[in-house]
């Protein structure tokens, strides 16, 4: 035991500087053994409790992964290949190492049709996709899309556009509320809260938008579909909170 707590303190950083350094040409092997060596299995074994399959999974924690992907940078060639691994983490991680500019709409297709869990939709839609040049271009598309998940990353990727495409006009959220209203009555969980999400974004962005939303909600709120049902009374509560209205009301 003292050889193997001795070999530890040998591995570990010698300080937070030094575990902070961008590591440069990570290669996917690599990339790996780092999830790895942060992976816990009590954290893979609760990952069933949020709807996410263990299957292909490290069991390591957002808070980790995202460190991971800013010690390796945006090293955009990695990213395919840690998506072709299948590794649940390794996933994740692709949203913080491809670069946004470099990403083609076809790729984003791609990894769109793989998307088996609302997590890594949402991450990649999140901090990935919306900040492609194709991002306007796949939300309609893909809320035709048949598959729970990748339904699911049409709104996810609008409500990730709300929040940080600040130069957008309103015109392309304004569709985007035409959007929400011919999903909401898709029952599917992971379709209807993102179809949520994506109503709640659009009117929190700033009170031109505020006012339609609010509209939106309560048409579907009161409709005879429970499916809109729940979308309209789950985004009325969060668009008429006293926080939501004051900071609408500054924008």
């Amino acid at each position: 035991m003292p050889a193997q707590k001795s070999s530890a303190r040998a591995a570990a950083p010698r300080s937070r500087k030094a575990q902070a350094a961008l590591i440069e040409n990570v290669d996917v092997s690599q990339a790996l053994a780092l999830l790895q060596q942060a992976a816990s299995a009590a954290h893979r074994a609760g990952l069933a409790r949020f709807g996410i399959p263990d299957t292909h999974a490290l069991g390591v924690p957002m808070a980790t992964i995202q460190a991971i992907g800013k010690r390796i940078g945006r090293q955009h060639a990695l990213a395919p290949e840690l998506w072709d691994s299948g590794v649940y983490e390794a996933r994740l991680l692709v949203a913080f190492v491809a670069d946004p500019a470099r990403l083609s709409g076809a790729q984003m297709d791609r990894w769109c049709r793989d998307f088996d869990n609302w997590a890594v939709c949402d991450t990649l839609c999140f901090h990935l996709f919306d900040r492609t040049p194709h991002a306007w271009a796949k939300v309609q598309p893909w809320s035709r899309r048949r598959g729970e998940f990748e339904k699911r990353a049409a709104f996810a990727l609008l409500a990730g556009l709300a929040v940080h495409d600040k130069q957008a006009p309103d015109e392309p959220f304004a569709e985007g509320l035409r959007l929400v209203e011919a999903a909401a009555a898709d029952p599917r969980n992971f379709v209807k809260k993102a179809v949520s999400w994506a109503l709640r974004a659009i009117g929190q962005r700033r009170a031109g938008l505020h006012a339609p939303a609010i509209a939106l909600a309560r048409r579907l709120a009161a409709s005879e579909d429970a499916a809109e049902r729940w979308v309209g009374k789950d985004a009325l509560r969060d668009l008429t909170r006293p926080q939501v209205l004051q900071r609408v009301a500054r924008r």
